[in-house]
């Protein structure tokens, strides 16, 4: 394993290489970020890069490639009132997407202008009107039937970036279709909806952000190269050898991430990033590729296609501001370490009666909006490849047959790998200049982050809240660190939140901090960051159960949504609360809507909050034992009061009959629109009454 690394990763950024040419295309180098004296790092030819890499990636790779059993794949500031709800001339007050950063979009499986409203289901773009209420227009965009398949939409006037992910890593989960299957679609919803570009990478999709018409798509490429099959009776040092062999072999394709772009008459045109356009951290594993790619919506693409820029790191959460794009991850969490035994020190026999117990199960997110989980839930742990059988372990298979001791050389039976250090590495680009960002520094900090608004960008710093396991988690701790935006480098830190305890929700508003950590009870911690270099804690309140998201809600106040807990841990159905947080020395929790044995989508995806500050309507999706639904809120400046609930039409498949479980919430005009798999439908915004229903099959 790769000894981890004491000091925060130099700044780098892309450096001019005008002399520089490379094998697989040519290409302007994008614009340098003047760092004073920060190193800047970038690679200056093909034969430095693909040195580099080569060595770096012979470091990391294992004996079954790049992952420690099996090669593993890399398979997510509410925006400001006013904004939310400026009338457009002859367009009705809507909603928008709840992102992070006012004037940042974010992709989401909806999208309205108050006009229409956009989704994207099993792979058929849909354009719903608002004044009529119905479907004008439909666009499939992938071949046969494409059930599932996730999309996301971006959207500026009449153009449309449809995001039709396969394989990726969304919430650390393995998704099992291959990279291939991700398309970004390019369209054009002036008149009858076309397409315009097919653009397809050869890495997985991470995430985009949208600032102005402008996205920058992120995504992550393994090193495509073969390794050799050695035959199941070669050793563990003989496999890492042969594929470290692999690795110095390959050449610098291998590494540089592609794009394949379809234009509207079906003509194609691949390319790849040129060398002098890949950076490096100070210190990398060579195992991974992050690229971003730049596309002008209102533009739409031009000779330089996506314009990629790249850096050998990896990543898998992204935040962005007006000014940064932020991506962070630890490079090393899907590469755990298994230290091969030698063959001698397993036993011919059996030196002790068969035994073989359970890993103890470790409690994880649920997928979906359900019952409440009987454990207390884990955010967003990484896979943990575990083997339940030790090398001096039998398995008995009946008692009939003889024990059986296990092969070290099997995959499925070596020892128990040695996780990665829990530590993230943050990379910044500066995408203050039209087209491609330039990559301006990189930064570490210690443990562990839950998700992008763990991370704020406030008056030229960085706040990055972390959780630091233990493996027993009894002294687990988080901690909130500042770094300058500008070199990364830390000039504070205020930490021991939650010792023993885990965060479960942060959110940074302006120059203070909220953060919820739990066991099994909420202490919801707030932070007085004005001095960056002197972070502090200021007061603290202790309450049963969690709040897994945090959302403004005016002076002064603060909603959060979650778990009510029993004193014990013990998760017992979603809570929505309300904060007082006007004295940040004493928060205070004014009042506390709780649904027994339920869950919201709403407590680990933002995106399914809706929030409308002029009447402080709330919804958010709830699922129950006895039904799927979505629950309305008024949430003011005195409390959360429920005004009912929404369920969308039955429906059958075969002999199965169901409900259909609210996936968005939007407001349009004097109606409350909900999206669910199967269809829209209206409610008047007053009573809820139904008004419409509009099926998407």
């Amino acid at each position: 394993m790769k000894t981890p690394i004491r000091a925060a990763v130099t700044a780098v950024a892309l450096a001019a290489a005008a002399a520089c040419t490379s094998s697989t295309g040519g290409g302007a180098s994008p614009p340098v970020t003047a760092l004073g004296a920060v190193r800047l790092v970038a690679y200056d030819s093909c034969d430095e890069l693909v040195a580099g890499l080569r060595e770096r990636a012979a470091r990391n790779v294992g004996a079954y490639g790049f992952g420690g059993v099996m090669p593993l794949s890399p398979v997510a500031a509410r925006a400001d009132a006013a904004a939310e709800s400026k009338a457009y001339s002859g367009t009705p007050q809507h909603s928008t997407t709840n992102v992070h950063e006012a004037g940042v979009d974010e992709p989401d499986m909806v999208k309205t202008d108050g006009d229409r409203v956009l989704t994207v289901t099993d792979g058929t773009l849909r354009v719903v009107d608002t004044a009529t209420r119905k479907v004008t227009a439909s666009l499939k965009l992938t071949e046969g039937d494409a059930p599932g398949v996730p999309g996301d939409l971006l959207v500026s006037g009449d153009r449309a970036l449809v995001l039709l992910r396969g394989g990726d890593i969304m919430y650390k989960s393995v998704d099992a279709r291959p990279p291939g299957d991700t398309r970004y679609v390019l369209v054009d919803l002036a008149g009858t909806p076309k397409v315009l570009n097919t653009i397809r990478t050869g890495g997985s999709y991470v995430d985009a952000r949208m600032v102005g018409s402008t996205v920058r798509l992120v995504t992550r490429d393994q090193p495509a190269i073969t390794f050799p099959d050695p035959g199941p009776d070669a050793t563990e040092a003989e496999r890492i050898k042969q594929n470290q062999d692999a690795v110095r072999r390959a050449p610098a394709e291998a590494w540089l991430p592609s794009v394949e772009i379809t234009d509207a008459s079906g003509a194609v045109r691949k390319e790849s990033a040129p060398c002098e356009r890949v950076s490096h951290p100070a210190d990398y594993t060579g195992t991974s590729m992050l690229t971003v790619h730049t596309i002008d919506l209102a533009r739409g693409l031009t000779d330089t296609g996506t314009d990629p820029i790249a850096l050998a790191a990896d990543g898998d959460i992204v935040y962005g501001t007006e000014r940064s794009l932020y991506v962070a991850g630890n490079p090393r969490w899907w590469l755990p370490v298994v230290r091969p035994l030698p063959i001698d020190d397993v036993p011919a026999t059996p030196q002790a009666p068969a035994t073989t117990e359970p890993a103890p199960a470790r409690p994880v997110p649920s997928g979906s909006a359900g019952a409440a989980p009987a454990e207390e839930p884990t955010p967003l742990d990484p896979p943990v490849v575990s083997a339940t059988v030790t090398p001096t372990a039998t398995i008995t298979l009946s008692a009939s047959e003889p024990p059986v001791t296990p092969d070290p050389r099997q995959p499925s039976l070596l020892p128990e790998p040695e996780l990665p250090p829990e530590e993230t590495e943050i990379h910044r680009f500066d995408i203050t200049a039209p087209g491609a960002p330039a990559y301006a520094a990189s930064g570490q900090v210690p443990g562990r982050l839950l998700n992008q608004y763990a991370l704020s960008e406030y008056d030229g710093h960085l706040r990055v809240a972390t959780t630091l396991n233990s493996a027993d988690d009894r002294t687990s701790s988080s901690s909130v660190h500042v770094l300058r935006a500008d070199t990364m480098a830390q000039v504070g830190e205020v930490g021991g939140l939650g010792k023993g305890e885990r965060i479960y929700s942060v959110r940074f508003i302006g120059p203070v901090g909220y953060c919820v950590t739990f066991r099994q009870v909420d202490p919801l911690y707030t932070l007085d960051l004005r001095d960056p270099a002197a972070p502090r804690v200021t007061g603290e309140l202790k309450i049963t159960g969690y709040s897994a998201y945090l959302h403004p809600a005016g002076e002064g106040r603060l909603i959060g949504i979650g778990q009510e807990a029993s004193e014990q841990g013990r998760t017992l159905g979603t809570q929505v609360s309300l904060f007082d947080v006007s004295d940040p020395a004493a928060p205070r929790r004014l009042s506390q809507l709780f649904q027994k044995d339920s869950g919201s989508g709403a407590e680990w995806d933002p995106h399914a909050f809706l929030y409308w500050p002029p009447t402080g309507l709330s919804v958010i999706p709830l699922t129950t034992q006895d039904d799927s639904g979505a629950l309305a809120l008024r949430i003011d400046d005195t409390g959360v009061t429920e005004l009912g609930r929404i369920t969308h039409p039955e429906q059958e498949q075969g002999r199965l009959r169901y409900q259909p479980g609210i996936q968005r919430s939007l407001v349009v005009g004097d109606a409350l629109w909900t999206l669910s798999p199967e269809g829209m439908q209206v409610n008047d915004l007053t009573t809820l009454e139904r008004e419409a229903w509009i099926p998407l099959h």
